[in-house]
């Protein structure tokens, strides 16, 4: 059986968003057995799975993709929509826009120390959508 739904995620800046019980919460039911697959659809943000715990490697994340992918790089031909919009798009490119995860026992199978996260690469993404495919 396959379900789907859309979720809706607060606006959030710039960074790396652990937003494993936003989707859940979002969720009506997870079934006994079965894959949760998520969609982001944006081009400027992106989806990831890391660690959940030590905050401080969301902001290590954040420092590392500033440094990888700079804003303002004199090569840009996208450059109408601010500063931080080009170099987003690459950023998305790297993270990926989906996910695959495991459901067990009616709960997400991820590592003790895992998290969904939001990878938000705008300074003001505004919301953003995601689409939730439940194969059971």
């Amino acid at each position: 059986m396959v379900n789907q739904k859309e979720i809706r995620l607060k606006s959030k800046p710039r960074g790396f968003h652990i937003i494993t019980n936003e989707i859940v919460n979002q969720l009506d039911h997870l079934p006994e057995n079965g894959i949760l697959h998520l969609f982001i659809k944006h081009t400027s943000a992106g989806l990831s799975i890391n660690e959940n715990y030590d905050p401080d490697v969301r902001i290590d994340l954040n420092s590392i993709f500033n440094k990888l992918v700079k804003e303002r790089e004199p090569y840009y031909e996208h450059t109408l929509e601010g500063d931080d919009d080009m170099p987003a798009h690459a950023k998305s490119i790297l993270t990926g826009m989906e996910l695959s995860i495991p459901i067990t026992n009616h709960k997400l199978n991820l590592g003790t120390w895992q998290g969904i996260y939001l990878c938000e690469f705008r300074n003001d993404g505004g919301s953003r959508s995601i689409v939730a495919t439940i194969l059971s």
